[in-house]
């Protein structure tokens, strides 16, 4: 125990610099279990997919979209869901998987659906960088 105040003092940078990560970890860690979305990782989202009344919904812009996409994909941006017409309110009984290009946008477009009353929603952990890192089929049609 000795060694470890010896350490914190003498290095209060490197140790305050952990703290901070480490806090800023926990805060999202914490808000993300809150906000109340599922996470799918690209081998859960295949089961998810095949799901007959299930929608995979791209909320990327058209140009990340076009440049490949997951098989039988909508793209509906994230902006158009903030304010949600009859298209896609039709969807909010469906199983919806969310996906964006990383995983970020996709979760308050999630959380927006959840507000609106969808009720099956999830979110690729990841986003399409980790379906391709995986090594899942893309389109572009």
């Amino acid at each position: 125990m000795d060694q470890v105040i010896e350490f914190v003092r003498n290095h209060a940078l490197l140790t305050g610099g952990f703290v901070v990560v480490l806090a800023a970890l926990v805060y999202t860690e914490v808000m993300r279990v809150l906000r109340g979305v599922k996470e799918l990782s690209p081998a859960q989202a295949v089961l998810w997919i095949n799901d007959p009344d299930a929608v995979v919904i791209d909320v990327s812009p058209v140009a990340d979209f076009n440049k490949g996409h997951i098989v039988e994909a909508r793209n509906l941006p994230a902006s158009r869901l903030a304010k949600p017409d009859a298209e896609i309110l039709k969807l909010k009984d469906k199983k919806l998987l969310l996906v964006c290009k990383t995983g970020a946008t996709a979760v308050p477009a999630a959380t927006s659906l959840l507000k609106m009353g969808a009720g099956d929603v999830a979110v690729l952990k990841g986003g399409m960088a980790q379906w391709r890192s995986d090594q899942f089929p893309v389109t572009t049609k």
